[in-house]
């Protein structure tokens, strides 16, 4: 019943989110629908689509759009055929007006990302490209679709903070826009009316703290917040926000994007004075001096502005209501997955002259082997055609039949820069000493051959290094058998004293072999990183705690990707120290099984993750 119930609720909020998107759409910056390809997704994109007035564009966006096709520029064709330089619009300008639809809107490449946030923060589109130079109108909402399948795959940050509404449609039936209400003649009638709602302060205000409580940091939340409610007020057909209209912006745009619950301590505001038998006998204390009149900061002409408790309770309690399920759990391995360096689940890009796929153009002559961009060249050429061929008429050298159509120089030339994937493989350093055998060594193998199998299915490659006693051993070179990787594990033993610092020595020793293959190499380190043995193999905790820092302060220099799993089950200052000063993600894991530690550690390994 609970479950029915939820997905009610959540129902509601997609349509009253397409509702008030479909009213201000420019305003709200759009949505991130996150949702595998389904009948309710398509019915969410049909209730928006078919609530926008008939004239606004309606434009999709493929993956790997090219930018000349996203943000215009020359148009070839046009420009050879006419002698002069011929602009192309692009799909922004296009989309002016309208709605830009994201198709896999989570594998944008940072660059798509810029352009768009850009574009959605100053409402046009400044080009200068192809010697073309323009600002062309870009008034768009974009409705980003998240195709995400694992729980670290996401909307880029940038773009996410610039939408206002994110919804969750998995698991839902159906849609049902008759519930709140809402038609398309309400929905234009509340367009019209946008303009002359009024916003009072003190729903600003309310909304502003309850943000704060909730962890909220963007200030541009707020603003989407309350341009939310003005719509939902103008749905309602009034001319002023209420309390009902800051709830519902509350709902749909701030609980999506809490970071942390509230805390159940009331604010001082609201704390009663203690009764008079309990208040002590000292003399009052000197009130404050008043506030200067007429200085720099005062406003003569502007009122206080006073929480509203009544309003900032209500919203705030409609705001945690509507958080959803398993958010704020996943908030911690989805922040420190944005740390990580590493390039992702199929390797880091490197240059390439010969062979790979093509990642753009340089200027410059084929050589070595290097492929010449027939499409740039021709595109750097073009501008200059009707000047070439005055050149050549000076020089008398007449159009004959045999003269060539398009006039290239050297100067005009360009190749293709192409990229290759480097295979990743993943060594895990595992602390089988005899604290972390007491503590947590079981559920690190147990972890491990999860991720195993899942750098197995990835076609990874995997290499293990135990370390206990005096010595840290390479128990598997790097390899892709699955086999070999459990039977290793298998076969290791704990108890023993903790080498940490002999181990990130081999650790750094067979990563740098890796990369010298062309390889991208990341380090996953399970430990408590409570050193005792030391590089010479004596022990003594004092010497092994500064081995142990030397060699996280190599490994920081030698720039590999790494991640500290403190498997202790009390973390310690000491072991996020020295994860900070070997540059790793670190991650405390004092309450986790297996799989939760594997799910955790895939959130942020370099071997986990999709390539950004």
């Amino acid at each position: 019943m609970r479950a029915d119930a939820a997905d009610q609720a959540r129902a509601r909020d997609a349509v009253s989110a397409a509702a008030l998107l479909a009213v201000d759409p420019q305003t709200l910056g759009g949505a991130a629908i996150r949702a595998l390809a389904g009948p309710v997704r398509d019915q969410w994109l049909a209730l928006v689509r078919g609530w926008l007035p008939a004239d606004r564009p309606w434009r999709r966006m493929p993956l790997n759009i090219a930018d000349g096709r996203l943000l215009g520029g020359l148009d070839l064709s046009a420009t050879l055929a006419a002698g002069r330089p011929i602009a192309e619009r692009g799909l922004l300008a296009e989309a002016d007006g309208g709605v830009l639809l994201l198709a896999m809107a989570e594998r944008l490449s940072a660059g798509t990302v810029a352009r768009l946030s850009a574009v959605l923060d100053d409402g046009e589109l400044r080009l200068a490209r192809d010697g073309i130079a323009a600002t062309v109108p870009a008034r768009l909402a974009v409705i980003a679709l998240d195709e995400g399948i694992e729980a670290d795959e996401g909307l880029a940050a940038p773009l996410l903070d610039r939408l206002a509404f994110r919804l969750e449609l998995d698991g839902l039936r159906r849609l049902d826009p008759e519930a709140g209400g809402f038609d398309a003649a309400s929905i234009a009638a509340a367009r019209a009316r946008l303009a002359q709602v009024e916003l009072p302060d003190a729903v600003i205000t309310a909304l502003t703290a309850t943000a704060g409580m909730l962890g909220i940091a963007s200030l541009r939340a707020v603003w989407l917040a309350t341009r939310a409610a003005r719509a939902a007020a103008a749905l309602d057909g009034r001319d002023r926000v209420s309390e009902v209209d800051g709830t519902m912006a509350a709902r749909l745009v701030l609980a999506p994007r809490a970071t942390r619950l509230p805390s159940a301590e009331p604010p001082p505001e609201s704390a009663e004075p203690p009764p008079p038998s309990e208040q002590d006998d000292s003399p009052p204390a000197d009130p404050p001096p008043p506030p200067p009149e007429n200085g720099p900061d005062s406003d003569e002409d502007a009122p206080p502005i006073d929480l509203d408790p009544m309003l900032q309770e209500v919203l705030l309690a409609a705001a945690t209501a509507a958080i959803p399920p398993g958010l704020l759990a996943q908030l911690k391995a989805g922040a420190q997955a944005g740390k990580a360096r590493a390039s992702g689940k199929s390797g880091a890009l490197q240059k390439a002259a010969a062979r790979g796929r093509p990642s753009g153009s340089r200027r410059g002559e084929p050589r070595a082997g290097q492929r010449l961009a027939l499409i740039d060249t021709l595109r750097a050429a073009a501008p200059w055609q009707r000047l070439r061929r005055q050149e050549r008429l000076m020089r008398g050298m007449a159009a004959t039949a045999s003269a060539p159509k398009v006039l290239v120089r050297r100067e005009d030339f360009h190749v293709a820069r192409l990229e290759q994937r480097r295979e990743t493989t993943t060594v895990f350093i595992v602390d089988a000493s005899g604290s972390s055998a007491l503590n947590r060594l079981a559920e690190a193998k147990g972890a491990i051959e999860l991720l195993l199998a899942d750098c197995y299915v990835r076609r990874d490659r995997v290499a293990v290094i135990g370390f206990r006693g005096t010595t840290a051993e390479l128990l598997l070179p790097p390899t892709r058998s699955l086999v070999r990787a459990k039977r290793s594990l298998a076969g290791l033993p704990g108890g023993g004293g903790t080498p940490l610092a002999t181990a990130l020595d081999a650790a750094i020793e067979l990563a740098d072999a890796i990369r010298r293959r062309g390889e991208t190499p990341g380090l996953v380190l399970l430990t408590d990183g409570r050193a005792n043995i030391g590089r010479d193999g004596k022990p003594g905790r004092m010497q092994a705690e500064a081995d142990a820092s030397a060699a996280a302060k190599r490994l920081a220099a030698s720039g590999h990707a790494t991640l500290f799993v403190d498997t202790s089950p009390r973390p310690q200052p000491g072991a996020a120290r020295l994860a900070g000063e070997m540059r790793a993600v670190y991650l405390p894991l004092p309450f986790a099984d297996a799989r939760a530690l594997s799910t955790a550690v895939k959130a942020v390994s370099p071997s986990g993750r999709k390539q950004g």
